[in-house]
């Protein structure tokens, strides 16, 4: 709270990169609870949040990808966090899995393709696909309205 920070990311148990978990995660939803009672109104985080989807790493994979078996966090336990008080969650690994199995497959579907603006156009659809995805499980589709556009002038007295 004296620092003054824009928002607090917290370690519950989650962990960066497509290789998180052997097994279904348990995350530590009580720090979650704890931190919102102790520092009320501080946007909280969730880094390395990424579910890894399956299909995308079944995708990569039958396109001559050697991706591990591995999991990522539970779609349920996201939503759990977002009620307690989560309000930014990092999916990174997610968007660099939806484009690196769409171009695969759009270069194993296409041999003779070498134009990238072709298999980077496959790659922009599914990572828009990912996202849109993430939105409506999160809750945040569809409130765009909700919020006043502010210019850069305004965000930078915000910032200041």
């Amino acid at each position: 709270k004296l620092t003054g920070v824009d928002a607090l990311a917290l370690a519950i148990g989650t962990s960066h990169g497509a290789y998180k978990f052997k097994v279904k995660p348990t995350l530590d939803m009580d720090i979650i609870n704890k931190v919102v009672e102790k520092i009320p109104g501080v946007p909280l985080v969730m880094h390395g949040s990424s579910s890894v989807p399956q299909e995308l790493i079944e995708i990569i994979n039958k396109y001559g990808g050697r991706l591990e078996k591995t999991m990522g966090v539970p779609m349920e336990s996201i939503k759990e966090a977002i009620k307690r008080g989560i309000r930014k969650i990092n999916v990174d690994t997610d968007g660099r899995l939806a484009m690196t199995g769409a171009i695969r497959k759009y270069l194993g579907e296409n041999p003779d393709a070498f134009d990238p603006r072709t298999y980077f156009g496959a790659a922009r659809e599914a990572v828009y696909q990912t996202v849109k995805g993430k939105m409506i499980d999160f809750g945040t589709a569809g409130h765009a309205g909700d919020y006043k556009p502010m210019t850069l002038e305004e965000m930078k007295r915000i910032y200041k």
